[in-house]
């Protein structure tokens, strides 16, 4: 018999900011699947997203680093934001199979993520380097998104699997409205990073 392999969780979002919906995900994530770790990866030039700028980036990853400690199993990541172009999550993957070598690596999106996932570069493989992770939010339920890992599941060689975790519709975009209307968003974020963010008056109009 070989020795156990770790099972690494990887994280990616602009986390902008990080919220307790994402901390919920990454935790069911852990514990359902065993990982012995989730790295969170504030995304650096997304081909997805509208790049936010080198200031932006390291609020996003200060924020994400105080929302995670506490959590033994939780670590941050600033290879996206450091790497220079565009960065792609198939190449992402690959740089943490080499960093964690013999380690079996988890990708944990959200459900708007899964639907997207044939439009996104290489997701052949992206299914071949990682076990996929889903995670129920927004408008997408159980039904939907286990019939979206079936398709998936016929479409690439892969593993897909859904999160249990339960429904806790929260978006960053949501909160930084809020923030900017001057609503609270107390028990929406952790209270160290509602705090980072009036410090630095970050989200307003």
């Amino acid at each position: 018999m070989g020795p156990i392999r770790q099972k690494t969780g990887i994280f990616g979002g602009t986390f902008n900011p990080i919220h307790y919906g994402h901390l919920l995900i990454a935790e069911c994530a852990r514990a359902q699947f065993g990982l012995d770790r989730v790295i969170f990866i504030p995304t650096g030039q997304s081909p997805h997203k509208e790049y936010m700028g080198a200031d932006m980036s390291q609020h996003r990853c200060e924020m994400t680093r105080l929302a995670i400690q506490g959590n033994p199993f939780f670590e941050i990541s600033e290879y996206e934001i450091h790497n220079t172009g565009i960065n792609y999550t198939w190449q992402t993957l690959k740089n943490f199979e080499q960093e964690y070598p013999g380690n079996e690596l988890y990708f944990i999106l959200g459900a708007d993520s899964l639907f997207d996932f044939s439009g996104w570069r290489h997701p052949e493989r992206i299914a071949k380097e990682a076990v996929i992770l889903a995670a129920v939010r927004g408008v997408y339920d159980t039904a939907a998104v286990d019939e979206q890992i079936r398709c998936l599941s016929g479409l690439y060689e892969g593993d897909f699997r859904r999160i249990d975790s339960p429904g806790f519709d929260l978006s960053s975009q949501n909160i930084r409205t809020r923030i900017a209307a001057q609503a609270p968003v107390r028990y929406m974020v952790p209270e160290a990073v509602e705090a980072y963010i009036r410090e630095h008056h970050l989200y307003k109009l």
